[in-house]
């Protein structure tokens, strides 16, 4: 048997060549990974002992070769291709060893230049891998470091790689060289090339969004079914999901999670992770129900349920500190589907364990968690796809703009940024009142604000929670003065929005003539 090893990236290959050559398996390597491999005293003979031809052009051009891709593409049950590699004196290859130049790594660098984003574009890496991965019924194709152990242990028992190893891998080959097309794709079509300024020390400014947009994830599990029990459904994540994401999360127990569960689960998570204070979101139909603060997972879960008890039945919660027996035994006296937290004390997972449908979620948070967001956000439509920057914005005190003639007090002005950052998770037209760090009613996804508002007293009003003295955040302005009018008559005294109507001065006249406190924000967010 024979193997050619060529890495750009060396971690654990010194260790797999030792394990190969023990195995009796010819050891063929480029470059630095030959001499790498030579200096470790184990045999290994150059791929231009190989070829009969140097490399050249700075490595460009090594293993481009009949004597490197024949051995590669013959196939071992054809007569006549083993004829003809014996007629030009090429020997099979049976293992391949590739991994690719950083490209991804190497335009990820601030400062990166055009000639070294190009020079780290591999050519003869990719075209091995096709070879082999093409001919994977006789050729073994190992593109990731995860990939080593599997391929000793099969080698060591059988002596050669089973069918189904060999077709995973070529299946994971040509996974990787999509990946790494689609990331020099998204690169070169998002450069707005300068001829007059082309140097080796050459930047370009790159577009925000690229000409060509090729994105890349991996199947995480088939779903039983889809929004509905008629649709089909999978689940898949990023190739490389952020810190403290929802696709990084562990199921610790309960039923399989639905596509239903996933889509609400990632709504409740994204709110809970914006806020710096211990604190619970509860989740229904994509749309927070119940949000608080506390000064432990217990009160933020006990306020936030208080909101609206009638939708929080079946819903989905968040914190972002850990769940303890105290949380744990409140939570569980309501019909949870999913249940998520950066851990669990084992007192917590000891109440749940004979509720054995309800979804346990472990989502380890990173220490700046709240920074940790999608740079991007996608929705399908007819044909083609609509591509923006996700909507992080952040507003602090120094933000907001007092447009009326009444001051907030300190405490409200707490509550209007808690308030503001709720909305952000609330389907358009929004309505969000609070008071002490807790949500007193949500009004979501109406054509029209004043329904909003309305519906969001009316739950306020079923949840026996009075909105004197409250505050509201609107996710957009107000275009008359009528929704102001709405809140103001259910009892908030002080109204953040973000102004920018023809009419913002009817309204705050408005509120002046209703005497309470209003401030913009400049920005919006529509949830859609």
């Amino acid at each position: 048997m024979r193997a050619l090893i060529s890495v750009s990236d060396k971690t654990g290959i010194v260790d797999l060549a030792k394990a190969l050559h023990a195995l009796g398996v010819a050891l063929i390597s480029t470059g630095g990974t030959a001499k790498l491999l030579a200096e470790q005293g184990l045999p290994v003979t150059e791929v231009a002992e190989v070829t009969g031809f140097p490399e050249m052009l700075d490595g460009r051009v090594k293993t481009l070769h009949p004597k490197v891709h024949g051995g590669l593409l013959a196939r071992r049950d054809t007569p006549e291709h083993m004829a003809a590699l014996q007629a030009h004196n090429i020997d099979p290859i049976d293992l391949l060893i590739v991994n690719l130049y950083p490209f991804e790594a190497t335009v990820a660098k601030p400062g990166c230049t055009l000639a070294d984003a190009i020079e780290n574009i591999d050519i003869g890496g990719p075209a091995m891998v096709r070879s082999a991965a093409k001919n994977w019924k006789d050729v073994g194709i190992v593109t990731d470091a995860s990939q080593y152990a599997d391929v000793i242990t099969e080698l060591k028992a059988n002596g050669k790689l089973s069918d189904k190893l060999r077709f995973a891998l070529s299946v994971a080959a040509f996974n990787r060289i999509s990946q790494y097309d689609g990331a020099i794709s998204n690169y070169l079509s998002s450069v707005n090339f300068e001829a007059e300024k082309l140097s080796e020390t050459y930047v370009p400014e790159r577009a925000q969004f690229s000409g060509q947009f090729n994105e890349q994830y991996v199947k995480v599990q088939d779903l039983r079914y889809g929004e509905n029990s008629h649709q089909q459904a999978a689940w898949y994540r990023d190739l490389a999901p952020a810190a403290g994401s929802l696709a990084t999360g562990v199921q610790l127990q309960g039923k399989e999670l639905s596509y239903n569960n996933i889509a609400d689960a990632d709504a409740a998570w994204e709110c809970v992770k914006s806020f710096s204070d211990s604190a619970c979101v509860i989740v229904k139909h994509a749309n927070p129900c119940g949000v608080a603060v506390g000064a432990t997972a217990l009160e933020a879960y006990s306020k936030a349920f208080q909101t609206d008890p009638t939708s929080a039945f079946g819903g989905i919660i968040a914190f972002n500190r850990p769940v303890d027996k105290a949380a744990a035994e409140a939570v569980s006296k309501q019909f949870v589907e999913v249940l998520m937290a950066p851990d669990f004390s084992a007192e917590a997972l000891e109440v749940f364990k004979s509720k054995v449908n309800v979804r346990l979620m472990k989502i380890a948070l990173p220490a700046n968690y709240g920074d940790v967001r999608n740079a991007l956000e996608t929705k399908r439509v007819g044909s083609g796809l609509l591509l923006q920057s996700a909507d992080n914005h952040e507003l602090a005190l120094a933000d907001l703009k007092i447009v009326t003639v009444k001051q907030p007090t300190p405490e409200e002005l707490h509550d209007l940024l808690f308030a503001w950052t709720v909305a952000k998770f609330v389907k358009s037209n929004a309505i969000v009142f609070c008071k002490n760090g807790m949500t007193m009613g949500v009004g979501a996804g109406q054509m029209s604000r004043l329904d909003s508002a309305r519906i969001a007293s009316i739950k306020a009003e079923a949840a026996k929670l009075s909105l004197q003295h409250t505050v509201v955040a609107s996710d957009a302005f107000f275009p008359f003065r009528d929704g102001l009018d709405v809140v103001v008559d259910a009892g908030a005294t002080c109204v953040v929005q973000p102004g920018g109507s023809m009419r913002d001065q009817e309204v705050i006249d408005a509120a002046n003539e209703r005497g309470v406190a209003m401030v913009f924000t400049g920005v919006r967010h529509f949830r859609h």
